[in-house]
């Protein structure tokens, strides 16, 4: 029996031992960590730049992973607007270069829209050269135009009615961004294509004056022999510019 007490006895004083070795390790972990976020706020505090720098690399870093993305629009001015045509695949680039010909444009800032539109295709199913046409006829590849109607951008995008859409890169003002305008620009077109049961031409159509529209003024023609052109284009063919 007192054999059995002892052995209580030291399986208490153990377990006080560990309670209290196991309470002092917490505490003083506890207090380094509590230090040091101390000794990090007062360097953030007395270095702003600091803080600036570190604001930036943890926004950059929830960008990147798509983290809260209407709350952290896209930052448009890190992100180049041009690409070197030697960095796309030779179709593309003769597509660059022709369009960037016909429209007197710069070739750079258009090689970059020729890869969104590819990139923009893969995830949407529009043609590549339907979408590149449609910038064509609405625009002419050039991003400031606005029509009375408050039509913005390379895509015409009438920003009023589809605002929200710009929300995630940046807001309203980004329908002036080549990139974002396209991005919601063919967002609408799609989601329009859509509505009409699938046909490019009645989603046309209506991403052009919506209900109200009778008639396209040829609008439907033109975009489609634009993307014809761009195919031709990105075979190896070399059709005549006007």
């Amino acid at each position: 029996m007192n054999q059995t007490c002892t052995w209580c006895q030291h399986g208490r004083t153990f377990l006080r031992d560990v309670a209290q070795g196991m309470f002092l390790i917490t505490h003083s972990g506890l207090a380094m960590v509590g230090l040091t976020s101390l000794a990090l706020v007062l360097a953030l505090w007395l270095n702003p730049h600091w803080l600036h720098s570190a604001e930036g690399a943890v926004f950059s870093w929830l960008r990147d992973r798509q983290v809260l993305l209407s709350w952290l629009p896209q930052d448009t001015t890190e992100r180049a607007t041009a690409l070197r045509l030697q960095d796309l695949p030779k179709p593309q680039v003769a597509v660059a270069e022709w369009l960037a010909r016909k429209y007197k444009v710069a070739p750079e800032p258009v090689a970059a829209l020729v890869a969104e539109s590819y990139a923009l295709s893969k995830k949407t199913k529009l043609a590549p050269h339907f979408i590149l046409a449609v910038m064509a006829i609405e625009s002419n590849f050039h991003p400031y135009v606005q029509s009375q109607a408050g039509a913005q951008g390379l895509m015409q995008v009438v920003t009023e009615i589809h605002a929200k859409r710009y929300e995630a890169y940046g807001g309203r003002l980004a329908a002036f961004d080549p990139i974002a305008n396209v991005r919601v620009g063919v967002a609408v077109l799609a989601d329009a294509i859509k509505m009409r049961n699938g046909s490019v031409e009645e989603g046309l159509k209506f991403y052009l004056g919506g209900y109200a529209l009778t008639e396209d003024g040829g609008y439907v023609a033109k975009v489609l022999a634009e993307q014809a052109q761009l195919d031709a284009v990105a075979a190896g063919q070399k059709p005549a510019l006007p």
